[in-house]
């Protein structure tokens, strides 16, 4: 590969115009810490010292696309309760466009609720909807999407699907149907339920135990000669353009046209996953709208995954960072 100015492709991202739709969520962590057992039952009690806000799902994404500086809008529906305005108000501060982020009263706001001590997670509560949106709210969604398509004309968008039901097959189909005759990059980062419903996508990023769960795998000796033929399989279903299969501590795989190859993880101080696809995704997709260069796209966002995985909880990649860590690791 030639020499990159990661300076100037990270600018050029800067005038990139993003779409993220899907399931957004609030993440809420307690931190406390943990001194004794309870008399009540075989449990630690947690002493209570903090709690923090963070966006999760499709909001995580959003936010890992505007900390590259694009311009970031999201499009979902939330519940019509107080975890809603919390999860506006975290997005607008991050300066991403919530306009086309809808209410129902027939839902209520994903909220990811995560104690933590000594920076172990010790227990997770999550209050959600799973059901599929009703079809006066699938309307309302693809009228925004709609709207905002017109409006902005983006040069990308992501489906970020977490199962939540908000990307019904109805939802799917309708934007990639759109952003094909609009020529708009779409990117998914797809899960089990609707893992073959993203007909014609251009980038489809599941990890390994997606894809072995999407094509019934049991196999465990993961190669570049098994990783194609998972591609081979998903492309004669999907007739998608590019597979970008994250792989856990062992790195990314790509496969686009007859390039394919796994690009192994960089060492890193792990302190939590969670989040890392978000990132990915957020990357892979940015940097293939500036570059249409499909390896280039699967070692920055394999970089910046693993970045992420040295925080705790969810966070955004740090701009400034990813371009260093480039400049050192792909030389």
């Amino acid at each position: 590969m030639p020499s990159i100015n990661f300076d100037k492709l990270f600018q050029q991202i800067s005038d990139i115009k993003i779409g993220i739709i899907g399931d957004v969520m609030l993440d809420t962590y307690w931190w406390g810490h943990v001194e004794r057992i309870s008399p009540e039952a075989p449990v630690p009690v947690v002493t209570f010292d903090k709690r923090e806000h963070r966006v999760g799902g499709a909001a995580n994404v959003a936010l890992n696309a505007v900390s590259l500086g694009a311009k970031v809008a999201v499009i979902s529906i939330t519940g019509d309760d107080e975890d809603a305005i919390l999860l506006q108000a975290l997005l607008s501060k991050s300066n991403i466009d919530t306009i086309n982020l809808l209410k129902s009263e027939k839902r209520i706001t994903t909220n990811k609720m995560r104690i933590i001590s000594r920076n172990q997670q010790m227990m997770r509560l999550d209050a959600e909807t799973t059901n599929n949106l009703l079809p006066a709210d699938e309307n309302k969604l693809i009228k925004a999407f709609e709207k905002y398509i017109k409006k902005e004309k983006p040069q990308v968008i992501i489906l970020e699907d977490y199962n939540k039901g908000v990307l019904t097959e109805k939802v799917i189909n309708y934007i990639i149907a759109e952003c094909k005759k609009n020529k708009i990059i779409t990117a998914v980062d797809p899960k089990r339920k609707n893992f073959f419903a993203y007909q014609q996508a251009d980038i489809f990023k599941p990890n390994l135990k997606e894809v072995k769960e999407g094509l019934n795998l049991l196999q465990d000796d993961i190669n570049l000669s098994a990783l194609k033929n998972m591609h081979q399989q998903i492309v004669k279903k999907l007739r998608h353009q590019i597979s970008l299969i994250t792989l856990s501590e062992k790195g990314i795989f790509y496969h686009h046209d007859k390039q394919a190859k796994i690009f192994p993880s960089h060492v890193r101080n792990i302190a939590d996953v969670s989040g890392a696809g978000d990132t990915v995704i957020a990357v892979a997709s940015l940097v293939y709208a500036a570059t249409k260069n499909a390896q280039l796209m699967a070692e920055v966002a394999n970089i910046a995954g693993g970045l992420v995985c040295e925080e705790v909880g969810t966070v955004a990649i740090d701009k400034e960072k990813l371009i260093n860590e480039c400049k050192l690791l792909l030389k």
